[in-house]
């Protein structure tokens, strides 16, 4: 199961993100995955208790955020979304297009507890 390895390299991040800002709790993370990123959520929630165990960050909620599969057609220039099976663009039918998002595993947000107050810091950054 590597999701048990992202979710500690997430953590080394949210660690060192704590540090900076002086927290002494995380209280929330956010993280984007999209779904080509490789990445299995039910998986890398379960992982998450195991990996935050002892740190900053045990007793902060994950929170996943999914992400759409967006294509660019190269052809008639069209943003779409479009099926992960599927990368066809939707608009003409073409095959020639260039993926926008959906392979992104993303720290998107820490919520920390520094002294009395929460603060949030919008991080993004991609970790695997």
């Amino acid at each position: 199961m590597h999701e048990l390895s992202v979710c500690l390299s997430m953590l080394d991040q949210v660690r060192d993100i704590a540090r900076e800002r002086d927290a002494r709790q995380v209280s929330k993370i956010i993280v984007q995955i999209g779904p080509l990123s490789g990445i299995e959520p039910a998986l890398l929630a379960q992982a998450f208790p195991i990996a935050s165990a002892g740190t900053v960050a045990e007793q902060a909620e994950l929170i996943l955020e999914h992400s759409a599969l967006r294509v660019r057609c190269l052809e008639c220039d069209k943003e779409s979304e479009t099926q992960t099976n599927n990368l066809l663009c939707p608009a003409c039918g073409s095959n020639n297009t260039q993926l926008i998002s959906g392979d992104e595993l993303m720290l998107a947000r820490v919520e920390l507890i520094t002294g009395a107050e929460e603060t949030q810091t919008p991080p993004e950054t991609t970790f695997h």
